[in-house]
């Protein structure tokens, strides 16, 4: 398969939050809108899409042809369309897909769109789609409520905590303080959920999920989508600002009980792109609690192990500092519907190389990294997607 050139023209995306009253087809479709006026296109421009969806399914009963439903309403016709769920690293695998898609010379240029709704009458439906992407039979064998509480939050993330802070140590002040830091960059975010400044007293006092775990620590729930439209190099037209997709890997879960699945996805991401960590200047991570973003900087080198804490006390992952993380606020802020998270991510950091991210610009962006990772098998992450970009 050739490994020509593959550019980021076009992305966009809703504000994520609470949209009761927005219909998937409303929201993929000001997603839709924002990509093809960033990329200058008409959607008669799109030979193919991917469309990413976790939860419809049962949050509102729309199953199998999510992408078909949402594109018809918006316009589209006549193409085809790929529907893809990979848990929370749905749309980044779409987008994989897509690149690939271009380089096995199926289409030249391809739409990208995650979206999710969340937020309905019956709040449970919410946590028993969550509760999905777990094996039902690591849900079942730890007897949780699916329809009131979390099988990650309560399950999945503590027991990774507590190993941790027995290997290197690691205080509640520092989970707290990195919550506090993505809420600050939020707020720069026109697009974020959440973008109210917070206090660690705050963070430390909200409802206790478990352990040092609270749930201003957590990703909330919520309504959103976000759209990415890639295209092959000789296509690139002189209007647009092409980033360049230079690593794509997913993998799923490594051997049963390895707890290094997203530092070898990276490693491989790395090779593809030819890169090292040194050469990061921005990255978005999977920040389902505060915990997940501290390992995140170990898991893709931005670190040695257990100097994750030093990393964020030094203001090195803060704005202004040498790697800024989750400068939209990441999942804990900018919020996390799940099937769209992947491609905000992208969104984000397509702005931050751009240099068009305003009060949160990374000053020289050139290089970035996207790490987005969902799902539990019983034995670790399901779903691990890399993807590096380069201005």
């Amino acid at each position: 398969m050739s490994m020509e050139n593959v550019a980021v023209i076009g992305t966009g995306m809703t504000r994520f939050g609470k949209h009761q009253d927005f219909s998937l087809k409303t929201l993929g479709g000001e997603a839709i809108r924002h990509a093809l006026a960033d990329a200058g296109l008409e959607a008669s421009d799109i030979d193919a899409a991917f469309v990413a969806n976790a939860m419809a399914g049962i949050t509102t009963g729309q199953v199998s042809i999510v992408g078909q439903t949402i594109l018809e309403a918006n316009g589209f016709h006549s193409i085809p369309v790929f529907n893809i769920d990979n848990a929370c690293a749905s749309s980044s695998s779409a987008l994989h897909l897509a690149v690939q898609y271009i380089r096995a010379g199926a289409a030249d240029t391809v739409l990208v769109l995650g979206a999710e709704k969340l937020i309905c009458a019956d709040r449970t439906k919410a946590y028993i789609a969550l509760n999905g992407a777990a094996d039902i039979d690591f849900v079942a064998a730890n007897d949780i409520d699916v329809t009131k509480a979390s099988i990650f939050v309560s399950a999945v993330y503590p027991p990774r905590l507590e190993a941790y802070q027995q290997k290197f140590g690691l205080d509640a002040q520092t989970l707290a303080q990195i919550a506090v830091k993505n809420r600050n960059h939020a707020a720069h975010n026109p697009n974020a959920q959440f973008t109210t400044p917070l206090t660690v007293d705050e963070v430390l006092g909200s409802r206790q999920i478990v352990g040092p775990i609270t749930a201003l620590m957590c990703a909330p729930v919520g309504d959103g989508a976000s759209a990415v439209i890639v295209t092959r190099e000789r296509l690139v037209r002189k209007h647009q600002r092409p980033v360049w997709i230079r690593g794509s890997v997913i993998m799923m879960a490594s051997a049963a009980g390895a707890a290094t699945s997203v530092a070898r996805t990276a490693a491989k991401a790395y090779t593809e792109a030819r890169i090292t960590p040194a050469a990061i200047d921005v990255a978005e991570v999977h920040d389902s609690i505060s915990f997940n973003e501290l390992l995140a900087y170990e898991e893709l080198g931005l670190c040695e192990p257990g100097r994750g804490a030093a990393l964020f006390q030094d203001g090195a992952t803060t704005l202004g500092g040498r790697v800024p993380v989750n400068p939209s606020g990441g999942l804990e802020s900018r919020g996390h519907p799940v099937a769209a998270t992947g491609t905000a991510q992208i969104h984000e950091l397509v702005s931050q190389l751009r240099g068009e991210a305003g009060l949160r610009q990374v000053k020289g962006a050139k290089v970035a990294v996207a790490e987005n990772a969902g799902g539990f098998t019983g034995t670790d992450t399901a779903a691990i997607a890399i993807t590096v970009l380069e201005a």
